[in-house]
Order: structure tokens, then sequence, then C-alpha cells
């Protein structure tokens, strides 16, 4: 089962919103922010509900225990802290969004220490991509997302997106579609999509994080995934073994095997 063509556009502005809290850090029980909030507290997370169906709100807590497992499996430990408003314009403000169209087109978002879910967004998403979606936003909390900019947009988006598509068994080529498209007509990227290309309204978004995705996927796969988790702490060289410009040839080699 494929992830909806607007998988993306979810992700799309994510990054100017996200807190560079701390790794791995158990978050608070939050207060709730809504008078009658409904509270469903698992064994390791908690979901926040304002008017939110029972069968929803369930569903919610589910999917957070199944990326929480995943997550401690590749990364580390994190407490999931999910809140779902009644509407958008709830989220954004408990996400600290400004400005018209903040949220446009998303479905989720990680602050510091907690994960936002946009309802329209999310009502939107197929089964799986719903996983992937909590996955992808919960290891930007567990992660401390970019901590401060010391860790490459690539890194971080290319490893939420690759914990997040881990064992759901969906086809590289339809993931990363856009980009498998370019790489058959011979048009390979020059290099590592950089902060710019994750923009809001950039021309190659859907592209920008399947490169970083694969990117991810191929030092995992050379290297192992202790490296590719090592990387956030380091640098290719020191941990790889490899120069900028070797990391980069041996990426665009990879998509060359993997998607052509």
């Amino acid at each position: 089962m494929s992830v909806p063509q607007g998988r993306r556009a979810v992700l799309a502005g994510m990054l100017a919103l996200i807190g560079a809290g701390p790794a791995a850090a158990a978050a608070p029980i939050p207060a709730a922010p809504w008078p009658g909030a409904v509270v469903l507290r698992g064994r390791d997370s908690v979901v926040v509900a304002h008017r939110a169906a029972a069968g929803l709100l369930e569903d919610l807590a589910a999917r957070a225990e199944r990326a929480r497992r995943r997550i401690a499996g590749i990364w580390g430990p994190v407490r999931p802290v999910v809140l779902l408003p009644e509407t958008d314009a709830e989220a954004a403000v408990l996400a600290g969004a400004s400005g018209p169209g903040a949220t446009a087109g998303m479905a989720a978002l990680a602050t510091a220490d907690r994960v936002v879910v946009l309802p329209s967004g999310y009502a939107r998403l197929s089964e799986v991509g719903r996983d992937v979606v909590i996955t992808h936003e919960l290891v930007h909390v567990a992660t401390g997302a970019t901590r401060g900019g010391r860790v490459p947009t690539w890194l971080s988006e290319g490893f939420a997106d690759y914990v997040g598509y881990a064992g759901t068994g969906l086809d590289t080529r339809t993931v990363a579609a856009e980009l498998a498209a370019e790489v058959r007509a011979g048009v390979l990227p020059e290099g590592l999509p950089g902060p710019a290309d994750f923009a809001p309204g950039a021309p190659r978004l859907a592209q920008a994080y399947e490169e970083a995705w694969l990117a991810c996927r191929y030092v995992a796969e050379r290297f192992g995934e202790r490296a590719l988790v090592r990387l956030y702490g380091g640098d290719a060289e020191t941990v790889l073994g490899l120069t900028a410009a070797e990391l980069t040839a041996g990426w665009r080699d990879y998509l060359r095997r993997v998607l052509a």
C-alpha cells in the first residue's frame, strides 16, 4: 500500500516549527490545553484530545506506541506525547505557528517535546501514511531535530523518514516516485539537498525528502545502521571514512541502482 501523493506536502514547512530539544528526553505529561480534554495514558505515552471520537484517540495512541518501539530499536528511547486538537487552527496555536498558510497541507508537526496533529491533513492520509508521519515526527522529538543547526537538514529529515518507513514494506520506487522518474530519465542530483530544498514551495520539495531518505538508507546499508546514528554526533569523514565528495558520489551511484 503506497503513501498518498500528498505525503510530501504534509511534511512541507515543518523545519521552521521544530524545536531543538534534548535528545531522547522523556517528555512530561502536559497539562490539558483545553477544558474537558480527553487524556489517554499508555505505559510509555500519552495522547490528549479535544472533542475527538474515542476510536480515533485509541487508534492514535496505538500508532504512537508502534512508533515508540520502532524509534527505540534504532535510535533510543522516546516518550510520545501527542496532542490532537479539534481544528487545524488550534494545532497551529499549540505549535507556535504563525502567518497565513503556515501549516497548509500538513498532517502533524513536532515541537521540542511533543507531536501536534492537524486533524484535516491527518484524516487524508492512508493507514500506512499515518504511521509514517507519526513516526517521522516522533523521531524529530527523540533526536532533538536539527540540534540548533549542527545536523545537516538532509540527515535530520532523511533519518526521520528512514525510521518512519522502516518495516512498512513499501516499494522504494513508489515512495520515491518523483525522484525515480528523474533518475530513469538520466537526471541525477548533483549534491545532497540543502535547507533551501526543504523550504515550503521549493520546486523539488518531494525529491528533496526522497533524496534525503535514500542518502540515509545508503549509509545504513553500506556502513550499518549504527554508523547512520553516529552521524548525528560526527561527520562523514570521522564516522564513515569518506570525504563529503566521496559520500555524494556513493549516494548518487546508489540512486542509480535502486531507482533506475
